[in-house]
């Protein structure tokens, strides 16, 4: 019986995805070695070194119907773990069915200083179609649709008077499409000033991209979750997760454990993204649930998660970022609408394994079963006595100070 991926050392893993992926042995060679000094200063400012992020295979996964290896980084123990404990029940009712919208992005002149904004805003729109000539003639792959003008009236917290905001929609295909967005706003905006004969003082995208908008759905399956009273534990778990804000945060977090960490793997801007998240969870004006959870008639869960999210295998650091790079063809997504459902169906996988153990034997068990190794490393273990104290130590309190006693006890 061919071995799971989990129980594989490091080379056989990397074998394993050379075979299913195709990775040659150059991009192999950068999950070890991803980032030169080099690569580092030209990419930020004051550069004095590199920090690591653990970088993992969620298994398991099937989207719409193909199988992904699916790249996490993350330094948080059980994440990997859970997302593909999940994955594999869910892929018992036929995986995740996951569908995207277009790449929609919206970019944003702010307008003030306006003696007649009503005046000022039907003069906008009547130029609509010379605004959008000017912010495509800035761009060849990023096209502008679409143009509108919203009034922000005076009043507490807003103090500085009546104001408009231009708004383009432009579509950003397989790019993130901030720098391009950002650059069409700049080029309409003295053409907006004139117009309105205000001044124009921002000049931006917005990453609450509710407009590029991406769905995900699953069925798990009762027996594999503990059966009929764990359903119904975690159906608790979500009432309380929509109902109450302390509660939503934390549920939420865990949803973002799994969205992040892909973004991070492939070289998305996961501060946009996690801003676009929370925002929409406080959409209706209290925070709640990013995900919704019920019961099928035949007994099995169901979750769906909905939430807008913006990302891109053109550009940015995915064109520079060598691990990025092979983690997008591990994923062998094709377009920037697959990459979104794929980190949706971790998500959704990722917050299905939170609460699951929450509402069984609670978060801490297998969360310090896996912590124990770092608690060996941290006691002093090396090499083989890592794993030799780790597994001794998650058989009772995991502390520094025991994982020290088991320590001296082998070596003695």
């Amino acid at each position: 019986m061919p071995k799971k991926f989990h129980e594989m050392d490091r080379d056989e893993r990397l074998d394993h995805l050379k075979k299913e992926t195709g990775l040659s042995d150059e991009e192999v060679a950068v999950l070890g070695n991803p980032l030169t000094f080099d690569d580092a200063n030209r990419m930020v400012e004051n550069a004095v070194g590199i920090t690591s992020i653990p970088l993992g295979i969620a298994t398991n996964f099937v989207v719409n119907g193909i199988e992904r290896l699916v790249p996490m980084a993350i330094e948080e123990p059980s994440v990997i773990a859970a997302a593909s404990k999940a994955a594999k029940i869910a892929r018992l009712q036929g995986g995740f069915t996951a569908d995207a919208d277009e790449s929609y992005m919206i970019g944003q002149v702010q307008v003030v200083s306006l003696s007649k904004v009503a005046a000022a805003k039907r003069r906008v729109l009547a130029r609509k179609k010379e605004l959008l000539e000017i912010a495509n003639s800035k761009s060849r792959s990023v096209a502008a649709v679409g143009l509108q003008v919203r009034e922000l009236r005076d009043g507490s917290p807003n103090r500085m008077g009546r104001m408009l905001v231009v708004e383009l929609t432009a579509d950003t295909k397989d790019a993130m499409g901030a720098n391009a967005i950002n650059t069409m706003c700049e080029a309409i905006a003295p053409k907006v000033a004139e117009i309105t004969g205000g001044e124009v003082v921002l000049k931006i995208l917005s990453n609450y991209a509710t407009k590029r908008m991406v769905r995900c759905r699953a069925v798990f399956d009762k027996d594999e979750l503990g059966g009929s009273e764990i359903v119904k534990r975690i159906l608790y778990a979500y009432a309380l997760a929509y109902s109450d804000v302390y509660r939503a945060v934390t549920h939420n977090k865990g949803v973002m454990n799994g969205i992040d960490a892909v973004a991070l793997a492939t070289g998305q801007d996961f501060r946009a993204i996690e801003a676009s998240a929370h925002a929409y969870a406080a959409r209706d004006g209290t925070y709640r649930s990013l995900t919704r959870w019920w019961r099928t008639k035949a007994g099995h869960l169901a979750g769906e998660i909905e939430l807008p999210l913006a990302v891109g295998i053109v550009g940015g650091v995915t064109a520079v970022h060598p691990t990025a790079k092979a983690a997008l063809k591990i994923l062998g997504i094709k377009s920037a609408k697959e990459l979104a459902m794929v980190m949706a169906a971790a998500g959704l996988a990722q917050n299905l394994a939170a609460i699951r153990a929450l509402a069984s034997e609670g978060i801490q068990k297998g969360h310090m079963r896996l912590h124990a190794r770092n608690i060996a490393v941290m006691a002093g273990a090396r090499g083989e006595e890592i794993d030799i104290v780790a597994k001794k130590v998650a058989d009772g309190p995991v502390t520094i100070d025991r994982a020290k006693q088991i320590l001296d006890s082998l070596r003695k």
